[in-house]
């Protein structure tokens, strides 16, 4: 099976108020870190092995993955003893490998940092979207096409639209999903080791390595038209988290 990366190293500057403690990927919402349902997405698909590239507050991540099974079950302590029970034992079946890949490295110098964990093609997403992506169908599609790489390509989940009359003055405000907008990267890729080889040094992925490889005609985009939500702000953060709390969508398949 893939292995998958995920990028959780960045200082999530505009949802401050979450990630003045602890790294955004692990922001909760409704109950669990966003990491958890990124994980839980590629799970359903049978993919358990992660690398987990950190850098702001990595110690934070390490912590999270060292205490899950004890904190997601009932235990017994024996105090003399110092001996813990885990009663109802109930674990993900994952395999997780968390990198320090430092604290303001770029996207692109975390993915070298971590070429000696990853095979030949391996996943990589970010540690701060969701999405009721088809796996299954997205490495089809990469390996229909014979590229390097792969992007899913999302659109925007919604916008304020605003009714203005002559006068300035707003008379409605309504959120809408913008159907015919522009595509834009929204993680979930797959990727070829060789890809790393478009990357000079440290430097931000979705620039210049992206652009070197559509030079050289390796890379594709799977469109992705459903469920997709980023949280970079507060306000993300609780629009997801009503959207979880009231089942409005799947993310990962039974």
């Amino acid at each position: 099976m893939m292995k998958t990366v995920i990028l959780a190293g960045g200082r999530g500057t505009r949802l401050s108020e979450e990630t003045g403690v602890i790294p955004k990927p692990l922001v909760e919402i409704a109950g669990k870190p966003l990491l958890w349902y990124i994980m839980k997405t590629y799970s359903s698909y049978g993919f358990n092995e992660f690398i987990v590239a950190g850098g702001y507050k990595c110690e934070k991540l390490k912590e999270y993955f060292i205490n899950l099974a004890n904190t997601t079950n009932d235990l017994t302590i024996d105090i003399a003893r110092n001996e813990i029970d885990i009663i109802n034992k109930k674990v993900e079946n994952w395999k997780v490998t968390v990198v320090d890949t430092g604290l303001d490295t770029f996207t692109g110098g975390r993915i070298k940092k971590i070429k000696d964990y990853v095979d030949d093609i391996f996943m990589l997403t970010y540690g701060d979207g969701v999405a009721d992506i088809n796996l299954g169908s997205l490495i089809d599609f990469h390996k229909s096409h014979g590229g390097l790489a792969t992007i899913t390509a999302v659109r925007m989940p919604r916008f304020g639209v605003l009714n203005i009359d002559k006068s300035g003055k707003v008379l409605d405000f309504q959120e809408k999903r913008i159907e015919h907008s522009p595509f834009i990267n929204g993680g979930f890729m797959v990727l070829s080791k060789k890809v790393m080889d478009y990357i000079q040094g440290d430097e931000p992925f979705e620039t210049q390595p992206m652009l070197r490889l559509i030079d050289a005609g390796e890379l594709f985009a799977y469109k992705h038209e459903g469920f997709w939500h980023p949280v970079d702000t507060i306000w993300d953060k609780r629009d997801l988290e009503e959207i979880i709390l009231n089942k409005k969508v799947k993310l990962w398949k039974d």
